[in-house]
């Protein structure tokens, strides 16, 4: 199916200052980024910044980019932004790439943009968990499905909650119990996208502090495809950069 990946990307980062312009093997991680999203099979790609350097980067490596507003609130938004100025059909499908991702798969990619039709204007992705302290961890965003693949709910907690088995032991998940671990990567059909802007923050988002409760609370729905395997993490310490960085340099 045809696609579209927008790249937001935000020059400020709290933990690794000019994140998106790293170097990584002789080109910017938003430049990375943006190579993989183009393998993915998308017809085009753009990349969205509030930052003229970040635009600067993307022009001398021949790849499309939107200068937006420097006020949203979330990467969704700043792709809504780019997205309405494309004067895209409504049916059209946008694919929200994180900027920090350069080594994500663009199989992943694709998969999570063929999900998205009329009656399911969102997709998103997730594997399965087995390591327990991840299980656990409130900052591992886990969902549950439905029998069609469409998310229930999204939680920090860990769910579902195996009553029987957590009630004897946590050292361990039992036999057959995988809880899914949720991947930020997020395809939109552009008329859903068009109204994301005007839903109204939900209760359940504040609460757990996961923006797409919101879409799930006005009663939108989602699909989620499911990997087998963890896919490669993103970039968000100077540990991460220098582990990417040494696979370009294997790689290459």
């Amino acid at each position: 199916m045809s696609f579209i990946a927008i790249i937001p990307a935000r020059l400020a980062s709290s933990r690794l200052p000019d994140k998106p312009l790293a170097d990584i093997g002789g080109k910017p991680m938003v430049v990375r980024t943006a190579e993989r999203a183009l393998q993915s099979g998308a017809s085009a790609i753009m990349v969205a910044t509030d930052h003229q350097d970040i635009v600067a980067a993307c022009e001398a490596h021949g790849i499309p980019v939107c200068m937006t507003r420097a006020d949203h609130p979330s990467g969704t938004d700043r792709i809504a932004e780019v997205a309405a100025g494309m004067h895209l059909p409504d049916d059209a499908v946008i694919v929200n790439v994180q900027g920090d991702e350069p080594l994500i798969d663009p199989a992943l990619i694709a998969a999570t943009a063929s999900l998205v039709n009329q009656q399911v204007p969102m997709a998103t992705a997730a594997h399965p968990l087995h390591d327990v302290e991840d299980g656990f961890n409130p900052n591992v965003v886990k969902v549950v499905l439905d029998k069609s693949g469409r998310a229930l709910y999204f939680s920090r907690a860990t769910i579902p909650w195996h009553r029987d088995a957590f009630a004897v032991s946590r050292q361990q998940f039992p036999e057959g119990y995988a809880p899914l671990r949720h991947i930020g990567l997020y395809a939109y059909r552009n008329d859903f996208l068009k109204k994301y802007p005007e839903l109204a923050v939900s209760p359940l988002e504040q609460i757990e502090a996961l923006e797409q409760l919101r879409v799930l609370w006005h009663g939108y729905a989602i699909a989620v495809h499911v990997t087998a395997s963890s896919p490669a993490p993103g970039v968000d310490t100077l540990e991460d950069l220098q582990r990417v960085r040494r696979f370009f340099a294997e790689n290459q």
